[in-house]
């Protein structure tokens, strides 16, 4: 084969390749997605990037639910079906085995890294206290937020109703449950600034105003 027929089979080639990545640029262009700039749903568990790298920003503060009001209204039966996404980690049995993650019978009110033989991270064994109601929300929300270093990867519930209704059904999983706070009281209504008399006497000298707010009346003069 002469060099004729191999400078037309290089030519081919190298033809073919440039008119694929023609085709190639051409509709990656016309059929580029548009992406929403927010999403339209959340997928609980997973920890979302921010746009531009870096840590996951802490979530937004909310004010601590009102346990005396809301813990009596909880649907219990909800809650326990919350439990399907922990069940992979944790066992809510009486007596039950640790898993990946402790055993969570019992632990509304319970001491923290309290569950016997399971090896706690130091970050929980290095935060002293009970898992009280308010705790436990925050932790539910947000654990790495709520207590870097912890070995729980779950990236939280974001619904306070859902972890509402998740801590009434731990409440109710324990023999002794954790007593339930009074409400709080309403806040009282400011009291309003008090008036001053209407019939209050003009300073020595100066005019008078009627009480039916007619114009001034000179005032005596002093003796």
């Amino acid at each position: 084969m002469d060099s004729f027929e191999w400078n037309k089979i290089i030519g081919a080639v190298l033809g073919t390749v440039l008119f694929i990545f023609v085709v190639r640029l051409v509709a990656e262009h016309v059929y580029e997605p548009e992406h929403p700039e927010k999403p339209g749903y959340v997928v609980e568990g997973v920890i979302e990037e921010p746009a531009g790298g870096g840590a996951a920003a802490a979530p937004v503060a909310e004010v601590a639910p009102d346990w005396g009001t809301v813990l009596p209204a909880a649907d219990v039966a909800a809650g326990q079906a919350s439990t399907a996404k922990c069940a992979a980690c944790h066992d809510f049995a009486k007596g039950g085995a640790n898993k990946i993650g402790p055993g969570l019978f019992g632990v509304v009110d319970n001491a923290r890294a309290s569950h016997p033989g399971y090896a706690y991270s130091a970050a929980i064994k290095g935060k002293p206290g009970n898992w009280t109601y308010d705790e436990l929300n925050l932790f539910l929300k947000a654990p790495a937020v709520d207590i870097p270093g912890t070995k729980m990867s779950f990236a939280g519930i974001r619904s306070e109703r859902e972890r509402i209704n998740l801590i009434a059904y731990l409440r109710s999983n324990d023999d002794a449950q954790a007593p339930i706070p009074a409400p709080k009281p309403a806040d009282a209504p400011a009291a309003a600034p008090a008036a001053a008399p209407a019939d209050a006497a003009a300073p020595a000298g100066g005019p008078t105003v009627s009480p039916k707010g007619g114009a001034p009346v000179p005032a005596a003069p002093a003796h």
